[in-house]
């Protein structure tokens, strides 16, 4: 699942900046199996708490993944919304107005981060972890600049508006694609330390 959905995300970018509807029709034929994979990680997670009973490390894999599932659901539902305005318009993202936002930075480091949780859920390595909430803040801050430049984008390319609009709102759903991450971050330090925390106080420990 994890990789469907980076690949979903990959899918999505490719066809917003190359206007490439075929491929974006992909992305949203595929948001079907992240579906299925959700429910059906759900039901697999369900059954062994029922049947086997897990208690420490076990057990906090276990609640570890429902959650990290739900995240990596939400994240996929993202990469289809992308999707859906690459069908959109019939032509690609322009390529001044990609960089102004920074769109493919906020596209590299989202993609990063889903990236570097699979390793660290792969590799049971915390290291891998404590890289993600560096590259949140490359997101965060981009998302944060982003009203500005759009406004003035819009009164540079009125004939732009719309399209900029529908830039913003990507902007702004991969700012939370890197916030879903940071919560597969939580769970999946819940599940190496056995400690809950917050992100602010994970951020203070690093």
């Amino acid at each position: 699942m994890w990789t469907l959905v980076i690949n979903q995300m990959e899918k999505a970018r490719l066809a917003l900046i190359n206007g490439d509807k075929n491929l974006a029709r992909e992305v949203r034929l595929n948001e079907k199996r992240v579906d299925a994979f959700e429910l059906k990680l759900d039901m697999d997670s369900e059954t062994v708490l029922m049947l086997k009973n897990p208690v420490a490390v076990d057990l906090r894999f276990v609640l570890s993944v429902l959650k990290i599932n739900y995240n990596l659901e939400r994240v996929g539902d993202y990469a289809n919304a992308i999707a859906k305005v690459a069908e959109r318009f019939s032509r690609p993202m322009p390529e001044d107005i990609l960089q102004e936002t920074r769109l493919p930075e906020m596209f590299f480091t989202a993609q990063a981060m889903l990236q570097e949780s699979l390793n660290a859920f792969e590799n049971n390595d915390r290291n891998h972890v404590n890289e993600l909430f560096g590259m949140d803040e490359k997101l965060d801050k981009a998302n944060n600049n982003a009203n500005g430049i759009i406004c003035k984008l819009i009164k540079e390319k009125p004939d732009d508006t719309m399209l900029l609009l529908e830039a913003f709102t990507i902007m702004r759903k991969l700012e939370r694609t890197g916030d879903h991450i940071l919560n597969v971050a939580e769970e999946l330090i819940f599940y190496f330390d056995a400690n809950v925390i917050k992100h602010s106080k994970l951020q203070n420990n690093q």
